[in-house]
Order: C-alpha cells, then sequence, then structure tokens
C-alpha cells in the first residue's frame, strides 16, 4: 500500500515541477518589466523597513479572516463579521503587490511553489470577495459558508507561504553573519598590490568569501554573499547611485553602498556585511567586521 505523502513532501514535489515554468517565466518577466528599479518597487520590497512587507501585510488579512470565521462560529453581530471581511479583502490589495513583487526576483524553485501560493490566494481572495457580496444583499447563512470556504484555502496558501519562508529560506537575509564567524580584532587579508585596480575580486577570510575593491590605496570589502539569495556581489556591476557608489547584485539587481553595505535598491531589504579595512606599512590589507 503506498503511503500518503505528508504536505513538505507535496510542497517539495512543487518545486521540481516544471508543468508551469512558461506562465511563471512570463508572468515574472511582466512584472520585472513593469515595475522598474525605483521607489515604489523598494517600497513593496520593503527596502526602507529593512524587512519584507508582505509576509506581515498576508498576516493582518489571514487574521481579519479568520476573525470573522470566529465571529460567525460565535453568532455576534454580522455587522462586526462584515467590517473585518471586509477590511481584509482592502488589505489584500497591497499584500497581492508585494507578494508578486517579491516573488517576481524568486528562483525558480521558489517562483514554482510561490505561483501556487499565488493561484490558492487569488481562490481565496474570490471566495472572500463573494461571501462579503452574499453577507451585504443579506444571504448570511451562504456568506459563512463561502468564508468557510475561503478560509480553507487560504489555509492552503499560508502554508505554502510558510514553506516559501522556512523551507526555501525567500526573504530571508542570506548575507553570512560575520560577528559569529570572524573573532575580534584584525585580520590579514592579502597585499594591496596583489589586488586589481578598479576591479572587484572575491578574497576569502576563514569561512568566509569577501568582495574586494581596490581603488587606489582605499579598499572597500564586503561580505560576497548578496544578502537577497546569496548572489556572488564580486560579480557583479559598479554604478554611481546619487553620488554613492554601489555595486549591483549581478543575479536579482539588489544594489548595495560600498562604503557601509546599506541597501539601495531592492529585493534585498538586509545590508550586506561591511568591512573596516587598513593598510600595514609592509602593504598588508587588514579587515575586521563594521560596525554599520
Amino acid at each position: 500500500m503506498r503511503r500518503f505523502a505528508g504536505p513538505v513532501a507535496l510542497a517539495d514535489r512543487l518545486e521540481k515541477s516544471k508543468a508551469m515554468d512558461k506562465p511563471v517565466r512570463v508572468l515574472a518577466k511582466a512584472v520585472r518589466q513593469r515595475l522598474r528599479p525605483g521607489r515604489l518597487r523598494d517600497l513593496l520590497h520593503g527596502v526602507p523597513l529593512g524587512e519584507p512587507v508582505h509576509p506581515p501585510l498576508a498576516t493582518v488579512s489571514l487574521g481579519c479572516w479568520l476573525s470573522t470565521a470566529v465571529l460567525d462560529l460565535a453568532g455576534a453581530d454580522p455587522r462586526a463579521a462584515r467590517l473585518l471581511l471586509a477590511t481584509g479583502l482592502v488589505n489584500a490589495l497591497p499584500t497581492a503587490a508585494a507578494g508578486l513583487t517579491d516573488w517576481s526576483s524568486l528562483h525558480r524553485e521558489q517562483q514554482r511553489v510561490g505561483f501556487v501560493h499565488m493561484l490558492s490566494n487569488l481562490t481565496a481572495l474570490g471566495l472572500f470577495s463573494a461571501s462579503l457580496v452574499a453577507r451585504v444583499r443579506g444571504s448570511e447563512r451562504p456568506g459563512r459558508a463561502l468564508s468557510y470556504a475561503g478560509l480553507a484555502v487560504g489555509g492552503l496558501g499560508a502554508y505554502l507561504g510558510g514553506h516559501l519562508a522556512y523551507r526555501q529560506a525567500a526573504g530571508a537575509n542570506h548575507a553570512p553573519q560575520v560577528t559569529h564567524l570572524v573573532p575580534l580584532g584584525w585580520h590579514d587579508l592579502c597585499l594591496l598590490r596583489d589586488l586589481p585596480e578598479g576591479r572587484p575580486v572575491a578574497r576569502r577570510l576563514g569561512y568566509i568569501q569577501l568582495f574586494v575593491l581596490r581603488r587606489g590605496e582605499n579598499v572597500s570589502v564586503l561580505a560576497d554573499r548578496c544578502p537577497h539569495l546569496a548572489g556572488p556581489l564580486h560579480q557583479g556591476r559598479l554604478v554611481m547611485e546619487n553620488g554613492d557608489p554601489c555595486v549591483v547584485c549581478p543575479w536579482h539587481g539588489s544594489t548595495f553602498r560600498l562604503i557601509d553595505g546599506s541597501v539601495k535598491h531592492g529585493p534585498a531589504t538586509a545590508p550586506a556585511p561591511m568591512f573596516e579595512t587598513r593598510l600595514r606599512r609592509d602593504g598588508t590589507i587588514q579587515v575586521r567586521p563594521g560596525l554599520t
């Protein structure tokens, strides 16, 4: 007898399934082309807050709809249930916009799970909208039934969202935690003369790979793994953003200031860890984790 596959196994299968790759590719490309790098995209990613905004927004809508179901079961005032239902629906609009923006800049395996997550949430949104319409028209019993169905489908979407966040690490900070991996104090990195002028390279410091850029006797050093999805920053482009020298991750375009590793543009929301540098008399570059 074939054993029933648990929800994690089913989600793992979604990661490997290529059945939806064409619509995934078309939709992700359309979102990226429509929503160019800039303030709106950074806002939807959560760059100003330093955290992705989609998960907390989604929690608000799901909380409203769960509370609606509780009020329905308790036989509370129908007006309160309608208010909570409508609040969740209004909040779902920015939630979907933020989620779609994040999703468009993920790896394909993450996008496959995210696509089903999105379809589940759209279905739930339709059911909750139909529930609100039915309630406003006075059909309380069908309205409650539609809400329960929406909550069940929304629960599936929430589970897949959790799989994305905790199993696939979408939205997590992928930069190395340098304070745990690098001992206190200064550490020899390399000789200044061994670094090319104006071209970023990768260098090792213990367990960590570093992004290193020499400009004359000034050396900028960041952790090389992009906080978004661990892209190699030393392979990125050097650009100027409002007078600040920056590096653009080659994978998804996250942009970081070289002076302190702070985020100029998403999808990354966490900064790239920065290292302070100093030059010894013998020409050796020394580094230590920065305070910012």
